[in-house]
């Protein structure tokens, strides 16, 4: 699918400012969409919304199809009356530059908990009418979800498996008995999932009606701790046990010796073809109801991914096995219509992952980190793209362009200022301009490459545990130089259509 000449900014909604220690789907939202018209944008980019768990990482979360309670405004619960304003007075004291989550948790989750009681006890005919038909609609995945988080809470947050035998094979009296014991906590899941949605619909309405598109995100792997293993073992492989007996990685290659162990259940295929690829058609008709074009995760996946006996310390002992590839696609197609996604195809490529991706007609992704490495041939450089592309300074796994171009040396730094050419600007601008002027349909830049910030900002480091994901900024952040900047040289490449002057009456 070709996507119209534009840029974009990206930053995940707990980068954005706010009161209460992490972004939120409050004013501060509505205000940063106000920004990015200003700066002459026409994309947001996020990263998946889901809520996460051990680690933080919107990668790894506990529902494909959830949102993440932690972004929900407790301005607006206020405003409704589900939520005392001396609560919130009584707030620590959260760093305004990251977010700390430990302690974020614990104070969201005991005000959404007093929010959810208070909701249930008072809430007008309107709002439960809303509430109930939310639930309805959406009962084929958050009954479950409910559960499963209801149940995470009751036993410590450990791992489903672990849980007694009844749950873990999902009989349906244990369920049964289960959801009747935790009934306040089970509600209280669907309240969080209310508001998150309501709040999130909102935000994007407003985007769309300012001419701002939202560029979503969805994995291809689950984390095994999740509501979508427990509910649907079938299409994972697993034993007896339900445990994975072969999980996700990538091989050996230049950067990794031993490769990549995700650790992640693999699908199996054959079942949801059988199916009708169901599970994956509600996956992308509930992201695409979020968002309007899908950054779709390890592409190359559904061509061939790289499977890996469970229990081995590296990925190096793995093969690759044959993906679902266009029969998928159809199948999504089909359900849905034209298919708004962007292919993360970085990394190496082979013939049959390019087929795949031009039988639909799919955008891959460009990093420009990766562009100066080897010669001219390099297929990352502006000069070597087409058209039907996103283009980007870096990614959230990359460091920030302040931070890439400090640590170049040799021939890669060489590469690069002979590609660069003469210029007074600083490195992120340079190549924020090569971005820009480039061929590709779209321009994205990790607002952190805006700001000129170094690795001190990165977003997350791939292998490293801990202080990852925790970036913020302020809106005073973005001066009046980086929206003008941002603004012209939108203007100046294609990527805005300049604003029709009035014309004057005649009598003037």
């Amino acid at each position: 699918m070709r996507f119209k000449r534009s840029a974009g900014v990206l930053v995940h909604p707990t980068s954005l400012p706010g009161s209460y220690g992490i972004g939120e789907l409050g004013k501060e939202a509505f205000s940063f969409i106000d920004l990015l018209v200003e700066c002459g944008q026409s994309l947001w980019q996020i990263l998946p919304l889901g809520p996460t768990g051990y680690g933080d990482s919107p990668y790894a979360c506990f529902s494909a199809l959830a949102g993440n309670p932690l972004l929900i405004g407790l301005d607006q619960l206020v405003e409704e009356g589900d939520v005392d304003p001396e609560d919130l007075a009584q707030a620590s004291e959260f760093p305004v530059d990251r977010v700390d989550f430990g302690p974020v948790i614990s104070f969201k989750y005991a005000i959404l908990r007093r929010a959810a009681r208070t909701f249930r006890e008072t809430a007008d005919q309107k709002r439960r009418a809303a509430f109930d038909r939310f639930c309805r609609e959406n009962a084929d995945w958050l009954d479950d979800f409910a559960l499963f988080m209801a149940l995470k809470d009751a036993h410590g947050g450990a791992v489903w498996n672990t849980w007694e035998r009844g749950l873990v094979l999902r009989e349906p009296d244990v369920m049964e008995a289960w959801r009747e014991r935790l009934d306040e906590s089970v509600f209280a899941q669907h309240y969080y999932q209310f508001q998150f949605f309501k709040q999130w619909a909102a935000l994007k309405a407003y985007a769309n009606d300012n001419g701002i598109q939202i560029v979503g995100d969805i994995p291809i792997f689950v984390a095994y701790d999740s509501v979508d293993v427990w509910a649907h073992p079938e299409v994972f492989y697993l034993d007896e046990d339900l445990l994975p007996t072969e999980v996700a990685g990538v091989p050996p290659d230049y950067f990794s010796p031993t490769g990549q162990l995700w650790g992640n259940p693999l699908y199996r295929w054959d079942a949801m073809a059988e199916g009708g690829y169901t599970w994956w058609v509600r996956r992308f008709s509930q992201t695409l109801a979020t968002v309007d074009i899908v950054r779709l995760d390890h592409f190359r996946g559904f061509a061939a991914y790289w499977a890996v006996p469970a229990g081995e310390p590296t990925a190096i002992n793995g093969e690759w096995r044959k993906g679902p590839s266009v029969e998928f696609f159809t199948a999504i197609r089909d359900a849905l219509g034209e298919l708004p996604i962007i292919a993360e195809d970085l990394g190496h490529i082979t013939d049959d992952v390019l087929e795949l991706r031009e039988a639909f007609s799919l955008p891959g992704m460009n990093v420009l980190q990766f562009a100066f490495a080897t010669d001219a041939g390099n297929p990352y450089l502006p000069h070597n793209l087409r058209n039907n592309a996103v283009i980007y300074t870096g990614t959230h796994d990359n460091d920030t362009t302040m931070g890439w171009y400090a640590t170049r040396e040799g021939s890669e730094l060489e590469n690069c200022l002979e590609y660069v050419g003469p210029t007074d600007e600083p490195i992120n601008w340079a190549l924020i301009r090569l971005a820009y002027r480039s061929v590709a349909d779209l321009a994205i830049t990790p607002l952190q490459d805006v700001l000129g910030l170094g690795t001190e900002a990165r977003m997350n480091t791939p292998g490293k545990f801990g202080n990852n994901w925790s970036w913020r900024f302020k809106l005073e952040d973005v001066k009046p130089f980086h929206r003008t900047r941002l603004n012209t040289m939108a203007l100046a490449y294609g990527r805005k259509e300049p604003e029709k002057k009035q014309e004057r009456p005649k009598w003037m």
